[in-house]
Order: structure tokens, then C-alpha cells, then sequence
């Protein structure tokens, strides 16, 4: 009798378990009685329906906070649970919430062809509604990717009629931890090819949804309906989580829509441009830099889908805002769900909104944020324990996570290297096949980018995005207008223009013709460059039309918009032509065009030098234009998750080569300016998202030596790519921004050199030759008699030994022509080396030290001297910004000068300290003279300008002025000291050391 019991026990529990059990198979779960909150739709669009939680309160003098749910989750998440629930407990608090419901895609009329954009507008246009009807600003929040919503639409609106942002388990940085702690180039390859061919055409319905999620965290899920089943006879024990089980195992799911999908992996993984910045809305360009409003960002403890380390990325994305952090010892439903979100997340909330509005005390569960305490994934192993989630998946995963980051502390990975090699290798394969009647320009480059990617952005400009789709459209316009101008194949065509998308247009467009472009800079050689390259039409924007019409008979006007009042009214149809007043549509084609025709051995562009006060024109052939254009790609490791700022002039060989022909290349996107400014290189850095930053000479001068210079703002800049950048400014990269690099580029004009210091150990040098490119090397050289040195014994040139001073030569292959001196039979029987003109040394490496040109070499009665040494080493002194040197006089009896600019913060210079910065070079390689100027003239490729110093002569006796005397230091440069120089002797400065 004693067992009865117990087996009436059983009994009861199995028929309890079969009624339960039969109730969850017919309606999905059981009956808890609980009633949700009460709601009003009050605004319905196409994209949404807005709830207003709590109807019948007025609200009188309340805070209001819009929550936005992500697209995946039902707006229900914020009242799962009648007393935990978000609404009920903001409401308890005295706040108004309204929610944001986007329904059910699957269901709605055109949801499946929703895109990220569109949901960032409707919260937006949420955030004008309510602000409207309230009369205040509002905060906002979401949960997961509806906190990423939340950011995006701050950055959006400027945090315009925002009062704060308070986001849960959101991540920012998403490459920094990605879900379940895998790596992210392990990831983000795939993510590129689901997103571009798989989501794009395809949606995800509710059902993955849900899967995905659950396979999360694979582990709490299996025990979670193992508990559900073990207490499936005890309604009193599952009846306070029902409302929750049935919410995550099957109510809380909707459809995502393909393009939504696409465009959330495309911008936010793939290129990871919440942290970079430069993410594109509605046409606009966004960053989180605009984010100017509070922040508070509730970041759970045992997160293994927005990690610790992925959220925190908020601070450094945002600098400009207060960000906070709630630490919450849940995972990531348990942020804003269940008794946790209801005992610690809401009231907290809740405190949050009611401190920001005045009305009651700081919240006590928050701190400013340090994105220094996450380290791994910001999980920590306690805390996995504590709490329990994710035992098993979480600690493989971060252990794995772990392994891995400590493999590639020590080695790239084999995926790291794989991934370059992907990028790299086809670029050098594709150079290395080209030939003479291959067909390879700028034009064709920019059609591939377009057939392969038409709807990923080009241009970046004053906060307007262009798309490959929609560039193409006007370059094929332009060509149109060019073909009515009576434009041919094969003509030399001038562009004086900006660098400008205009501009950019106008250089494809004349090679998608298959004319030649002539890059002129306006200044008194204008005239000089027409008649050297043979050029009688030219296309200028209108700030450039009078300088174009003075110098030309014929000009073609194009940029400013079709009613721009300077084109208009000097157009004559004859001599001044409005471009944008020709309709491409009416424009007949002519039989003999052919798109993109151009070959490898093809004149592309001409460009222009000068050198000791002589222009000089350099022809760039196609081959010569794809050479740079992929050799830097691959230096630069450049792609489409790159945006390249470019800031040199298009005239430049730099801003043409090794910046618009390397980003069209690599395929990424192009930054442009209107001009070298410190407060508008940040904030567009910023705001474009850059990684790569080109340069010219010492334009980054300005930047980096500006009063109001951060270098924090910064921080997304992996690279600094160009030519002629000073080793002290190059040292000064170093020390402030440890995370980027330089990447110095030497190319001779016309492409026949490309040099590279590609991994920058060794600051100042040039590198070595890039990869399929032509080889160089260095040629013994006499700079007396200028001549390349013969060995006696073989009657070839000799080859400097290392450290030696001698001329550059490189490689002329037989199927391309070369415009410099060709010579044959130089080192060896029938080869072909063409004569740069520029001096080298190479050191005991084989890398490569810039010495100046041969036309530069200082010719003193003391032996000669190398300008560039010497500006290398003055620029490394503290107080120092711009340095020149240069030669006055007759050779056999010149006299080094080298003048230096202060930085503005430098009061002044000692001779001793620029005695020191030069105690590397022999004494008599140092400069004579130097002295202290206030001003420096610059060209607009930031080029310092020494035709006027040397026109000048001599520098006048004075306080900022010093010579070098007999044992290498520097003494004030008097009148009496003056009079006694005696420059022809090879001891000039004697007589004068004997005056002091």
C-alpha cells in the first residue's frame, strides 16, 4: 500500500503531461491568461505602422522613446512578458513608448524588395512624426540590429530632434568580434559572395529566421526544450516563461528581405563602414562621426551574437557623443527580455531617458564606456560560467577565436595570405600578359568595375554618391558631347579642370574615344604645354574658362551644372562651347566609333614636368597607365573595401597613376576634396570613411602640423600612399598613428620606373621595383662629365656597387616604346636599359635611395652635393615644415643653399640642432648656407617652388642666416663674414672662420 502514492503521482503526471502536451500540439503553447499591452496603431505607411503603447494616457509633459525592433524580430519583443515586458515597465516609469512595426515582409505589398535604406528613412520619418505630436525631441532605441537602425538614423539626421540613443547588445565594430567568435577573414569572404549573388535575388523567411538564431547558441537551445519537456506536467513551473518559449520558438519571427540583407552584409560587414564611416543612406553619405547625442549601450555579458567588443565599438566610432554602458549578465535575447530586462535592463532604461530630460538622478547600473576593457570578444570565461550560456559552443568558439589570434601574432594566417594572394596575384598576372595590340585603357577598366559591380559607389563628393552605373552613364554622355564637338580618335584634347568627378569623367570619356589627354595646370607654362603636346581644343570646368580662353581658340566648357551663368554666357557655339547644353540623346554616332578602343601601345595621356625652370612633356602610353595603375593596386593591397581619399591634382603623375588608376584597378572607391585643409581632411575622413589616403610632396604638412590636428580622428586610415613625402613627416605618421603605414611610390612620368617601399621598414627609401613592372638598375655615373661609367675590362657599363651614387636604368622591353634615351648593349650582349635621369644609391639590401635628378646635383668647388640628403635630414628637426635646397651660381662654383619654413608652433631653430640633424652626410655634402624664410612657395602639386629663391641668388647676410664652416658647423652669417667668403675656393668658408 505503501507505493500507491507514488504510482498516483505518476499517473497524475502523465495524464498532466499528455493534457499540456496535447494543448502545445493545438495551439502552440499554453494558455497563460496574460493580456499584452494596449496599443494604438496612430500612422501607417507602405514601409511601417506605428504603435503608441498606452492610448488612454496623455502624456501630458512625458518623455516619449520610439523603440525599433530588428527586421528579423517581431515589434512584440518589447511586450513578451506581461509584467517584465519594455512597454509596461516605461510605462510604470512614466515614459510614453512608441514602437516601430515593420510587419512581416513576406506579407506586405513590395516587402521583399525592401532595402536597409528604406528602413533607415521610415524611422527617420518616424522621428519627424512624433516629434511633431509631442512638441520635443524624442530618444530612441532598439534592440539588436534595431539599435544598429537607431545609429544609423542618428548619423543620418545629425542627431537632429534626438535627445539619446540607447541601443541593446548592438554591435558597431562587427568585424572586431563576430558572431560565436569567428574569425572575420574567415567570414566576411563568404558574407561578400551571399550578399552580392545570393541575398540580393533571394529573401529569408521566417522559419531561417528563427533556425539561425537558435543555432546561435545551439547548447541553451536543446537545454531549453529539454526543460520544457522534463516539466511539461507542471503548468505552475512553464507558466511564467510561456509567453517567452513561444515567443522565441515560433511567434517572434518575420521574413528579411533579399536587398535589406545584401545591403546590411555589403556595408556593415563586409566593409564594416559603422566603424569606418562612409556608409551610404538615400543617396546620402553617413557616418557615425555625425552622432552628436547621448549614448547609452546595454552590452551583455554572456553575448555571443552582439559580442562585448563588437558593441563597445560605439565610443570610438561616435567621438563626438557621451557613450555610457550598462553591463547586464544575460545573453542576447536576455538584454531586453525576460526577468533580467525586467529587473535591470528597462528600469535602467527608464532612469536613462528621465536623467537626459532632467527629471531625475544618473542611473547607477551605468558608467562611461571604455572600449579598452574588452579584450578577445569581451566575454570573459567567468562569466560564461556564472551564467551558463552558451558552455559548450561559447567557450569552443572563443578558445578557437584564441588559438587563432595567437597563430597570426606570430604569422599571417594562411586565410590572410590566401586572401592576398586573391586580390594580388591576378593584377600582376594580368600586367605580365599584356602586349602591344592589347586592348587595356582607363575606360575599359571603369567598364569592368561596371559590369561587375554597377551599383557599388565610385565617387564620393561633397557629400554625393555616384555608383559605377551611374558614372558610366555620364562618361558615355560626355562622349556623346565630344562626338558632336568634332573630337576624334587619336587627338591630343587638353583638360584644365579640378579634381573634380567632373574632371575624373572627362579623362575616361577621352579615353573611351580613344583621344589623348592632355593633363595641363594653370599657371604662366600653360602656354608652353599647348605647343609642346600639339593641343588647339581644350575641356575646363567654368572656374577655369577665362585662363582657357586666354590661352586657347577653342574651349569646351563642362561641370557646374547646366545652367552655370560663366558657361553660358561666354558660350559662342564657335570658340567657347557649353558642353552641358549638347543633349547626348540627339547626338548621332558616328560609324568609326568604337567603345573603349584603346591598346596597350597606344598614346593614353600626356603629362608635364619642370625641372630647373624647363617644362618638359611626358607621354604615357596605356600599357605605361595599366603598369602603375596595377602595380600600386597590388602595392597597396587595394579593394572594394577600400575608400581612397585623393587629394593630389590630377596633373600630377601621382594623382593620375598611382590614384585614380589604382583605385579603378583595386575597384574601390574614390574620395574627392576641394582642397588640403586640416578641419576638412578630418571631418571627411570621417565622414567618407577613408583607408587610404594619397598624397603629393607636402601636402600632409598642413594636415599634421595644424594647430587643431587629432590624430584620433584618424583612426580608420590604413594607409598613406603617393610620393615625395619628407622622412620627418613620414617618421611623424609613424610615432602618431602606429596603425597605418606609408606606402612611397617613386614612378618617372611616363610609367617606365615604379618604385615602391612597400613594407616601409625603412623610412625614406624607395623599395625595389614592383612585380611585373620594369626591373632597374643602378648604373655607375659620373656627375662631373655626366656620363655612365665604362668598365675597362669589358667595355660595358659598370653597375654601382652598393652605397654608390649612380643613374637609374631601367629595363626597355621590345614591344612597347620608351621616350627617354634608350641604350643597348649596356650590361650584357643586345639588351635595352632606358636612362631615367634620376640618381639613386642602393644599399647593402638592394633597396633603393632617391639622390635627386641629374639635372639637380650641386656642383660647388668643394665637390658635388646632393640636394635630396640634405632635405631629408632637415626635415627630421622638430621646428621644422618645409625644407628646400638648391644650387646658386656657375657648376665648378655653386653654392648649397638650403632654406627651411618653421612650423607655426616654432618660435626658432638652432644652428646646432640642424648641425645635428646632418651629421650623417660628409661635411662637405652638407649645405653652405642655410637660412630661415617665413614663406614657402608651393606648387598645386604641394611641390616646393625654388626658381625664385635661386633667381634671387645668394641670401642676404642676416640673424636667421648661417654658414658652414671648415669643420661642419654652423656660424651666423654676417656682412663681415660675407665679404670674406670666397666661393671658388674649395675652402670657401676659411678666410670668414678667421673673422670670428
Amino acid at each position: 500500500m505503501v507505493g500507491l502514492p507514488n504510482i498516483r503521482t505518476a499517473v497524475e503526471r502523465i495524464v498532466a503531461t499528455t493534457q499540456n502536451g496535447l494543448e502545445v500540439v493545438r495551439m502552440g503553447g499554453l494558455a497563460t491568461g496574460t493580456e499584452p499591452a494596449p496599443f494604438a496603431v496612430v500612422e501607417t505607411e507602405k514601409m511601417f505602422r506605428l504603435r503608441r503603447y498606452f492610448p488612454d494616457d496623455p502624456g501630458t509633459d512625458a518623455a516619449h522613446v520610439i523603440l525599433i525592433p530588428p527586421m528579423m524580430v517581431s515589434a512584440n519583443v518589447y511586450d513578451v512578458t506581461e509584467q517584465n515586458g519594455a512597454v509596461s515597465v516605461l510605462h510604470r516609469d512614466g515614459i510614453i513608448p512608441w514602437v516601430v512595426d515593420f510587419g512581416s515582409p513576406d506579407h506586405e505589398e513590395g516587402g521583399m524588395e525592401r532595402t536597409l535604406t528604406d528602413h533607415v528613412v521610415a524611422i527617420s520619418r518616424v522621428v519627424d512624426f512624433v516629434r511633431r505630436v509631442v512638441g520635443r525631441d524624442v530618444h530612441l532605441g532598439g534592440y539588436s540590429q534595431g539599435g544598429m537602425f537607431a545609429y544609423q538614423t542618428a548619423a543620418y539626421r545629425r542627431s537632429e530632434g534626438l535627445a539619446s540613443l540607447v541601443t541593446y547588445g548592438s554591435p558597431v565594430d562587427i568585424t572586431a568580434a563576430m558572431p560565436l567568435g569567428i574569425p572575420a577573414n574567415l567570414v566576411v569572404p563568404g558574407v561578400e559572395f551571399l550578399g552580392d549573388r545570393f541575398f540580393s535575388n533571394l529573401w529569408v523567411p521566417s522559419w531561417l529566421a528563427r533556425t539561425g538564431f537558435q543555432l546561435a547558441d545551439p547548447v541553451k537551445t536543446a537545454k531549453s526544450r529539454i526543460d520544457f519537456l522534463r516539466k511539461l506536467h507542471d503548468r505552475d513551473a512553464l507558466l511564467p516563461r510561456e509567453d517567452q518559449r513561444r515567443f522565441i520558438e515560433q511567434e517572434g519571427w518575420v521574413a528579411w528581405s533579399g536587398p535589406a540583407v545584401a545591403e546590411l552584409l555589403r556595408q556593415f560587414v563586409v566593409h564594416n563602414r559603422m566603424m569606418s564611416g562612409g556608409f551610404v543612406i538615400d543617396g546620402d553619405v553617413v557616418s557615425m562621426t555625425d552622432i552628436s547625442c547621448p549614448v547609452l549601450a546595454f552590452v551583455g555579458e554572456t553575448d555571443d551574437i552582439g559580442q562585448p567588443v563588437a558593441v563597445r565599438g560605439i565610443q570610438r566610432a561616435a567621438p563626438d557623443a557621451d557613450v555610457y554602458e550598462t553591463p547586464v549578465p544575460a545573453g542576447h535575447f536576455g538584454l531586453v527580455v525576460g526577468s533580467t530586462a525586467g529587473r535591470l535592463s528597462w528600469p535602467t532604461t527608464a532612469e536613462w531617458i528621465l536623467w537626459n530630460d532632467g527629471r531625475g538622478p544618473r542611473p547607477e547600473n551605468m558608467a562611461p564606456m571604455d572600449a579598452s576593457a574588452s579584450t578577445g570578444t569581451g566575454i570573459s570565461w567567468a562569466n560564461r560560467l556564472t551564467y551558463g550560456v552558451g558552455q559548450v559552443a561559447g567557450a569552443g568558439t572563443a578558445v578557437s577565436k584564441e588559438v587563432i589570434e595567437a597563430v597570426s601574432s606570430i604569422q599571417r594566417t594562411t586565410v590572410a595570405v590566401a586572401s592576398e594572394s586573391v586580390r594580388t596575384v591576378p593584377r600582376l598576372f594580368r600586367l605580365g600578359q599584356i602586349q602591344p595590340s592589347t586592348r587595356i585603357s582607363l575606360a575599359k577598366l571603369m567598364s569592368e568595375n561596371q559590369r561587375r559591380t554597377p551599383l557599388d559607389e565610385l565617387f564620393l563628393f561633397e557629400n554625393r554618391v555616384l555608383t559605377h552605373d551611374q558614372v558610366n552613364t555620364r562618361i558615355d554622355n560626355v562622349v556623346a558631347g565630344l562626338i558632336s564637338c568634332g573630337i576624334r580618335p587619336g587627338e591630343h584634347i587638353g583638360v584644365l579642370m579640378d579634381t573634380r568627378p567632373s574632371a575624373l569623367v572627362v579623362v575616361a570619356a577621352l579615353s573611351r574615344l580613344g583621344a589623348v589627354a592632355v593633363i595641363l595646370a594653370s599657371g604662366e607654362d600653360l602656354p608652353e604645354m599647348l605647343k609642346l603636346s600639339d593641343t588647339h581644343s581644350v575641356i575646363t570646368d567654368p572656374t577655369h574658362l577665362e585662363v582657357a580662353a586666354a590661352v586657347n581658340d577653342r574651349v569646351l566648357v563642362l561641370g557646374g551644372g547646366s545652367g552655370d551663368s560663366r558657361a553660358i554666357e561666354r558660350a559662342d557655339g564657335e570658340h567657347v562651347i557649353d558642353m552641358e547644353q549638347i543633349d547626348p540623346d540627339a547626338v548621332r554616332v558616328p560609324v568609326w566609333y568604337r567603345r573603349d578602343p584603346g591598346l596597350a601601345g597606344d598614346l593614353a595621356f600626356i603629362l608635364f614636368t619642370k625641372t630647373q625652370g624647363r617644362v618638359a612633356k611626358w607621354s604615357i602610353t596605356n600599357h605605361r597607365f595599366a603598369m602603375s595603375a596595377f602595380g600600386a593596386a597590388a602595392a597597396a593591397g587595394l579593394s572594394n573595401r577600400d575608400t581612397v581619399y585623393c587629394l593630389p591634382p590630377l596633373h600630377h603623375a601621382s594623382g593620375l597613376l598611382t590614384t585614380l588608376g589604382a583605385t579603378v584597378a583595386g575597384r574601390s572607391r574614390i574620395a574627392l576634396s576641394n582642397g588640403v585643409d586640416p578641419e576638412t581632411f578630418a571631418f571627411e575622413v570621417r565622414h567618407y570613411g577613408v583607408t587610404v589616403v594619397s598624397y603629393t610632396w607636402s601636402m600632409l604638412a598642413d594636415v599634421f602640423h595644424g594647430s587643431k590636428f587629432d590624430p584620433a580622428q584618424l583612426n580608420t586610415v590604413r594607409l598613406f600612399m603617393g610620393s615625395g613625402l619628407s622622412t620627418g613627416l613620414w617618421s611623424e605618421i609613424g610615432e602618431v598613428l602606429p596603425t597605418a603605414r606609408v606606402l612611397e611610390f617613386f614612378a618617372t612620368a611616363d610609367g617606365s620606373t615604379i618604385l615602391a617601399n612597400v613594407d616601409g621598414n625603412k623610412v625614406g627609401s624607395m623599395g625595389r621595383a614592383l612585380p611585373e613592372t620594369n626591373s632597374v638598375r643602378i648604373a655607375a655615373y659620373d656627375p662631373d662629365s655626366e656620363q655612365l661609367q665604362v668598365d675597362a675590362d669589358s667595355g660595358f657599363i659598370r653597375e654601382a656597387a652598393p652605397n654608390e651614387v649612380g643613374m637609374l636604368v631601367a629595363h626597355a622591353a621590345q614591344r612597347f616604346g620608351s621616350n627617354g634615351l634608350v641604350l643597348r648593349d649596356v650590361f650584357r650582349t643586345h639588351d635595352r636599359w632606358e636612362v631615367t635621369g634620376s640618381l639613386f644609391r642602393a644599399d647593402a639590401d638592394g633597396d633603393l635611395w632617391f639622390m635627386g635628378s641629374a639635372q639637380t646635383v650641386i656642383r660647388t668647388a668643394h665637390g658635388v652635393v646632393y640636394a635630396v640628403p640634405i632635405q631629408q635630414a632637415l626635415s627630421q628637426v622638430a621646428a621644422v615644415n618645409q625644407v628646400a635646397v638648391y644650387g646658386v651660381g656657375s657648376p665648378g662654383t655653386q653654392v648649397a643653399v638650403a632654406v627651411v619654413s618653421l612650423r607655426p608652433d616654432a618660435a626658432s631653430v638652432t644652428p646646432t640642432t640642424l648641425r645635428v640633424s646632418l651629421g650623417s652626410l660628409p661635411s662637405d655634402e652638407r649645405p653652405d648656407l642655410i637660412w630661415v624664410t617665413n614663406e614657402m612657395p608651393r606648387s598645386e602639386s604641394f611641390r616646393v617652388i625654388t626658381s625664385k629663391f635661386v633667381a634671387a641668388g645668394i641670401p642676404k647676410p642676416g640673424a636667421r642666416v648661417w654658414y658652414r664652416d671648415g669643420m661642419g658647423r654652423y656660424r651666423r652669417y654676417t656682412a663681415r663674414a660675407a665679404k670674406a667668403v670666397d666661393w671658388s675656393s674649395p675652402t670657401p668658408h676659411a678666410a670668414a672662420q678667421a673673422l670670428e
